[in-house]
């Protein structure tokens, strides 16, 4: 088969580097392929990962009754305005904690923040949240929810 050189048209020889008219070095040509079919079951799409239905409902302190669905398996929780649960308070460092969904538990994870994360009125780094917990971030007193 032969080929043509993509800039000036000329015939290129077979296996040649570059075009003997004009110079234009060739990468290598594309192979041709021939499409296959699969079957329909095993181009299924995967099964979504369904999170356990909770959330955090801020119960005291400013912007009470506001609730944050914890619609994502790891979620930052902080006064930056990109946190996923934004706390606009001084009170509250910037990246105070996180809540992640571990092996089907969620768990808060204090962040080294300046006035801690408290649970049930205690200094916690790590706390495995059960539902009707009270958990203090700064002047927030949010309560986690499970639907």
């Amino acid at each position: 088969m032969t080929s043509t050189c993509p800039v000036c048209g000329g015939i290129l020889p077979e296996f040649a580097g570059s075009c003997p008219a004009c110079g234009f070095k060739v990468q290598g040509a594309t192979q041709s392929f021939q499409p296959i079919t699969l079957p329909d079951e095993e181009i299924a799409a995967p099964a979504e990962e369904k999170l356990p239905q909770a959330s955090l409902r801020i119960v005291r302190g400013p912007q009470t009754g506001i609730s944050f669905e914890l619609n994502k398996p790891a979620m930052t929780v902080g006064r930056n305005p990109d946190c996923d649960i934004f706390l606009n308070d001084m009170t509250v460092s910037r990246q105070h904690a996180n809540i992640a969904l571990v092996n089907g538990t969620w768990t808060i994870h204090d962040d080294n923040s300046f006035n801690g994360v408290w649970v049930k009125n205690s200094s916690i780094t790590d706390y495995a949240l059960e539902a009707g917990d009270i958990v203090q971030i700064g002047a927030f007193c949010l309560q986690f929810c499970v639907e």
